[in-house]
């Protein structure tokens, strides 16, 4: 079965057109039938011009407009439940894709039935930081995911870290992640969109941070 009858591709932008425009080019270069849907969080900038360019210039595009932004963990959320396909490919707006033959590999990766997501692994405590030993979880801005499982489990949320109740749930439903050198194929910006405009998190991310800093 083709790889553009199990798997879509999810970006979600804000107010990062130039980077949402090399990121889409660069993947369909090596993936031009996979369906690729650009989320929009409410942008109101060149944004909603380019993804109509990217729209026009290229067959597997569609896009999600928000009227407002509903954040990244929840744009997740709403992307994975308007879509059908068995997969889902979350790719950040700042990447870059710089060769193929990822999809492949991670589709018979997560096989089912209880595979639930393959990626680059991290490690995380209770309030979603990246620490040595702590709670195994995939690194959003270039993960596959089984779309069917993941409507089992919590949804991803407005957080520093979307998928931190989602990935505890899966684990302890049973569900396995599978580790792959994503990172190889992709380049990261890495808070591409973060650096530019913050979490919109307000008080709740410092805290959050402090607290981590004093290990609580």
């Amino acid at each position: 079965m083709p790889l553009s009858d199990t798997i879509s591709v999810v970006s979600i932008n804000y107010r990062t057109p130039l980077l949402l425009d090399e990121c889409v080019r660069s993947f369909t270069n090596f993936y031009p039938d996979i369906p690729f849907l650009i989320v929009d969080n409410g942008s109101q900038d060149d944004s909603l011009e380019t993804i109509r360019t990217l729209e026009q210039d290229l067959p597997s595009v569609s896009s999600v407009l928000f009227e407002e932004n509903r954040y990244h963990g929840p744009a997740m959320d709403a992307a994975l439940r308007r879509l059908e396909s068995n997969y889902v490919f979350f790719l950040d707006s700042d990447t870059v894709t710089k060769q193929g033959g990822f999809l492949e590999e991670m589709a018979a990766l997560c096989a089912p039935p209880a595979c639930y997501g393959v990626g680059k692994m991290v490690l995380i405590n209770r309030r979603g930081f990246a620490v040595l030993s702590g709670l195994p979880a995939l690194a959003s801005a270039y993960m596959l995911i089984d779309r069917k499982l993941y409507l089992t489990l919590p949804p991803f949320v407005h957080h520093g870290f979307p998928g931190l109740q989602n990935f505890r749930a899966a684990r302890e439903a049973g569900f396995q992640l599978a580790k792959y050198p994503i990172d190889e194929y992709i380049h990261h910006l890495g808070r591409g969109t973060a650096a530019l405009y913050g979490y919109g998190l307000g008080l709740r991310s410092r805290l959050d941070f402090v607290l981590h800093k004093l290990g609580f």
